[in-house]
């Protein structure tokens, strides 16, 4: 592979791109799903489900981007530093957004006789929802809809919290390629 021999800092910065690229896609895909479910039971999708989607394929799109410039050694570091921050702070909004009602939600109690009555209750906002063509389906109904829904959402917000850890970190492998990139600049020489 071609690219720039910056040492284990650009290996560094290179897994880490491609790990926030598969977390990336694989939170598109359970949310892209989730969609597609509210949308073929004529419902508007849910504003939380809607926005994670929409950062994370911004997102995608940047990682792949400035992996295939880093490779081609022409990507500006200072620039991707302050990318990767403006990022970072959208996934710590999408991963608070996300997890603020996940956090009380025990998936493991969904659907038990032992939590009879407030399945019972969530089912009649759920059809309240569902019945009404058009209507917005309310994200913390969504998340207690199912067992399965509830853990997909948490492996959202997990990944979400991930790539949190995950920019914060190439934002700094980036600003230290860029001290390094800058450090071994040549010097022009007065004559």
């Amino acid at each position: 592979m071609a690219g720039s021999d910056n040492g284990a800092l650009g290996t560094t910065f290179k897994v880490v791109r491609i790990l926030q690229g598969v977390s990336l896609v694989a939170i598109i895909g359970m949310a892209a799903y989730f969609i597609s479910q509210m949308v073929s039971n004529n419902n508007a999708p849910s504003d939380v489900i809607v926005g994670t989607l929409s950062v994370t394929c911004i997102a995608v799109l940047y990682c792949a981007i400035t992996y295939i410039l880093y490779v081609d050694n022409i990507l500006p570091f200072l620039i991707s530093t302050g990318m990767d921050s403006m990022l970072l702070i959208a996934l710590v909004v999408v991963a608070v957004v996300v997890g603020k009602p996940l956090s009380y939600l025990n998936c493991r109690v969904i659907g038990s006789s032992s939590v009879s009555q407030s399945t019972y209750q969530l089912g009649l906002e759920l059809k309240k929802s569902f019945g009404k063509e058009g209507s917005q389906v309310q994200y913390s109904n969504w998340i207690g809809a199912s067992r399965v829904t509830c853990y997909e959402m948490k492996a959202i917000w997990g990944l979400s919290i991930a790539l949190c850890v995950l920019f914060a970190f190439s934002a700094i492998c980036s600003v230290c390629l860029w001290r390094r990139s800058k450090a071994a600049a040549p010097k022009s020489v007065g004559a």
